[in-house]
């Protein structure tokens, strides 16, 4: 369990871990939500061949024969004209408007000259037809969104394309968060000399809420193991998120609380560089554990390498980091004995290539460098030095 790779660990970690239950959302709810069922269309979109364009309906055997032809109706979005269209007769139709039964062709208005109830053409080449034919979108029975996909906007328009009011999706999971220690001050209060404002929490809790997640924050417990054990306790969550109390000094006391709560440890620590100390488990009533450290990079680190998957998991989804690769800006040095994710912002090259610079500190207190950056860059264990224009592996950060 001690000094296991990233991969070891995230693997021990997602061991086991599949969606929590399905509950139903109205569309308005469901965008963020992990589809928990394939969506199957029941009729065609367009149901019915529709006018692309403003324009007559006729038919196209009467393009270029007809002289002048008579206009019998209208066919407008959500009224129909109700006859089929005979030899010699055009119908006004609108964007979006069902095609007349008989009606092959709708000849746009720019092209049309009426005069009182007669309408005639400019013939020339062949026209196109103008028309979106039925189920030219999708059609009954089609697959339209696969279970396991994240609602997106778009997505959710075509759920509602599909005359769908409410979809089944995954439970959020619920994650408490607790930060220990009695450095922390809530941002706001008074700080002592000896005090700094606690702040990981609150950027957990947005990720995790982006994650698909619903984070319950704790009241910061004291440096106690009563203290700790009785915050998390009685928390009614699938995971407990813990920051800080995660190393082996006199105060790190987060582990000797969750054996309080029966702890099973599965990871006790991780060969990477930022966030060694971080270790997961499980405590009483089958509820996950992961422990993160305190400092504010190695906290977020882990949280991108670690929870992020674990929530997708929980939640039905494909747990898999959208990994990428960019090309260096700048050499780097070798690498030491940990799997290094170094903190870096991407750009553009001349030649459109997507580059990445690692910032030149990257100690694991730094919440100003985690602020500016746009992407991990990955340094595998024992790496070579590397240089300017060599590809690396990366990890995207989602920024607004």
């Amino acid at each position: 369990m001690k000094n296991l790779t990233v991969e070891d660990a995230r693997g021990r970690m997602l061991d086991g871990a599949t969606r929590l239950g399905v509950e139903a959302a109205a569309l308005p709810d469901a965008v963020g939500r992990v589809l928990a069922q394939d969506v199957v269309a029941d009729r065609c979109q367009p149901p019915f061949d529709a006018s692309a364009m403003d324009g007559w309906a006729i038919r196209r055997a009467d393009y270029g024969v007809v002289e002048a032809f008579a206009v019998v109706g209208e066919s407008a979005a959500g009224r129909a004209y109700p006859k089929a269209v005979q030899a010699g007769q055009a119908v006004r139709i609108f964007t979006g408007a069902p095609v007349p039964a008989g009606a092959d062709l709708v000849v746009i208005q720019e092209e049309a000259i009426r005069d009182g109830d007669r309408v005639s053409f400019a013939a020339g080449e062949s026209p196109k037809a103008n028309i979106r034919p039925a189920g030219g979108d999708f059609r009954s029975g089609d697959r339209l969104l696969e279970a396991g996909v994240r609602i997106d906007p778009w997505r959710l328009s075509l759920a509602a394309a599909a005359g769908l009011a409410v979809l089944p999706v995954a439970r959020r999971p619920k994650v408490a968060i607790l930060a220990t220690g009695d450095e922390l001050v809530p941002p706001g209060g008074a700080p002592a000399p000896d005090q700094i404002f606690e702040s990981g929490s609150f950027s957990l809790a947005a990720l995790i809420e982006a994650w698909g997640g619903q984070a319950i924050k704790l009241a910061p417990a004291a440096d106690s193991v009563d203290a700790i054990a009785a915050a998390v306790a009685d928390a009614a969550v699938d995971l407990v998120v813990t920051i800080g109390g995660a190393s082996v000094g006199d105060y790190d006391l987060v582990k000797p609380a969750m054996t309080r709560l029966g702890l099973d440890l599965r990871v006790q620590t991780i060969a990477v560089r930022p966030g060694k100390p971080t270790w997961f488990g499980f405590i009483e009533g089958g509820r996950r554990v992961l422990g993160l450290p305190g400092n504010p990079a190695s906290a977020l680190v882990c949280a991108e390498l670690f929870l992020r998957p674990l929530l997708a998991a929980l939640s039905g989804a494909d747990p898999v980091l959208p990994f990428g690769v960019a090309r260096l800006s700048a050499p780097l040095p070798g690498n030491g004995p940990r799997e290094h994710w170094m903190r870096a912002a991407r750009s553009i090259d001349n030649e459109g290539r997507v580059t990445v610079a690692p910032f030149p500190d990257q100690d694991s207190s730094l919440v100003g460098v985690f602020a500016r950056a746009d992407a991990l860059v990955m340094r595998p264990a024992g790496a070579p030095p590397a240089a300017a224009g060599d590809l690396v592996t990366t990890l995207p950060l989602a920024r607004a």
